[in-house]
């Protein structure tokens, strides 16, 4: 059986800009720089641990940081939308056979409470989060061993280098998305096992 996890803001829901949006109004509370388009255009050619230097977020303030971040997002979820062929692509995996899962920083209650919006929290098997910015491989490795799952079954599908790096610490493959924060140049630099510009290249990709 397959397994396809996934990445939640920037990969399955199009949250970017809210996102940037709520980084900004914490950006005096937690003393860093807002994001002008200037800078914002940068981060998107830059790796995640280049892009956290150059925001200038106190590294030790992340945790407290996405903490607030999920609670303020939880207000938008309304408003959050699917990327584009996101939920054909889905249904259509699930349809398959394939075991689908949740692997992020945000919280697990947003992101139940966006699948619920969205009619999907039958579509996924599970859900892990937790606030490490780059803790993503801790979660998979746990997936792994709780679930018995053979990591050569395993791909995980992130929108930024943090989940090409999570996927290669855990011995899975690792699927990059060109629609959500990181451009493709970066993430192809990254060396993923995957390149995809659209979550219909999804279906494609595993039946290959």
């Amino acid at each position: 059986m397959k397994v396809i996890l996934f990445d939640f803001d920037g990969t399955i829901v199009d949250s970017v800009e809210i996102g940037i949006a709520i980084t900004n109004r914490l950006a005096i509370r937690f003393g860093f720089p807002p994001f002008d388009e200037e800078t914002l255009e940068e981060l998107k050619y830059l790796g995640s641990r280049e892009a956290l230097k150059r925001s200038q977020i106190p590294v030790w303030q992340l945790p407290f940081l996405i903490r607030r971040f999920t609670q303020e997002l939880n207000q938008e979820i309304p408003n959050l939308q699917l990327f584009p062929g996101m939920q054909e692509t889905l249904l259509e995996l699930k349809q398959q056979g394939c075991c689908l899962g949740i692997v992020s920083t945000n919280s697990v209650k947003n992101i139940q409470e966006f699948l619920r919006v969205q009619n999907l929290t039958s579509t996924f098997d599970l859900i892990s989060a937790n606030y490490a910015l780059f803790g993503k491989s801790r979660l998979i490795q746990k997936i792994i061993r709780h679930r018995k799952f053979d990591s050569n079954q395993i791909y995980y599908v992130g929108d930024e280098t943090r989940d090409i790096e999570a996927a290669k610490k855990s011995g899975v493959y690792s699927v990059a998305a060109t629609w959500g924060l990181n451009a493709a140049e970066i993430l192809s630099q990254n060396d993923p096992d995957f390149l995809i510009h659209h979550p219909k290249e999804l279906l494609h990709l595993l039946n290959s």
